[in-house]
C-alpha cells in the first residue's frame, strides 16, 4: 500500500483517498490536471505545433542568408562539448570551391552554389579558434567546431550622479 501519511494531507483527504475506487483516482486526477493545465496546454493542441515556439537547436534552415540569390541545406546542433553544422551538398564539385572559416560566432562559407557567393551560418554558442573538423560523407559535408567556455567577463562599477 502507498503511504499516503507521508503526504501534508489532512485526515479527511487521506479517507476519501483510501476509499476510492481506481476508477475514482483516475477521474480525480484527470479532473485536477486539467485545471491546472487547461489555460496554457489545451487538449486539442498538438505536440509538435507547441514545440515549434521554441527558439533552439537542432537548427535546420534551406534558405541561408547570402550575396546573390542561391540557398543551401544545413542544420545545426550542439553537444557539451561540440558544435555540428551539416550542410548539404548538390554536386561534389562544391568540395573543390568551397572556402569555409568560422568566427566565434558564425561559420563563413564561400563560393558555393556559384563563385562568389557568401553564406553566414549563426553558430548557437562560442567556439575555440582551432580544432575544426570537417568530413565529407553521402553529399554530406558534416563541421564539427569545439565549443569554448565563456569565462570573459568584466566587473563594471555603478557611480552615482548627483
Amino acid at each position: 500500500m502507498f503511504p499516503w501519511n507521508l503526504f501534508p494531507f489532512d485526515k479527511e483527504v487521506q479517507s476519501k483517498v483510501k476509499n476510492m475506487k481506481p476508477e475514482e483516482i483516475n477521474q480525480f486526477v484527470q479532473n485536477i490536471m486539467g485545471k491546472v493545465f487547461q489555460p496554457s496546454f489545451p487538449n486539442n493542441m498538438n505536440p509538435q505545433e507547441m514545440m515549434k515556439h521554441f527558439q533552439g537547436f537542432p537548427y535546420t534552415q534551406t534558405d541561408v542568408p547570402a550575396k546573390g540569390n542561391s540557398k543551401i541545406n544545413y542544420s545545426v546542433f550542439e553537444t557539451h562539448d561540440n558544435i555540428f553544422v551539416r550542410i548539404i551538398l548538390d554536386s561534389e564539385d562544391w568540395l573543390t570551391r568551397l572556402k569555409l572559416s568560422h568566427t566565434s560566432h558564425l561559420l563563413l562559407l564561400e563560393n558555393i552554389p556559384e563563385q562568389g557567393n557568401k553564406h553566414s551560418i549563426p553558430l548557437p554558442s562560442l567556439v575555440k579558434k582551432k580544432g575544426t573538423t570537417a568530413n565529407f560523407k553521402d553529399n554530406t559535408l558534416e563541421i564539427k567546431i569545439p565549443k569554448d567556455i565563456d569565462t570573459h567577463y568584466s566587473e563594471i562599477n555603478v557611480t552615482e550622479l548627483l
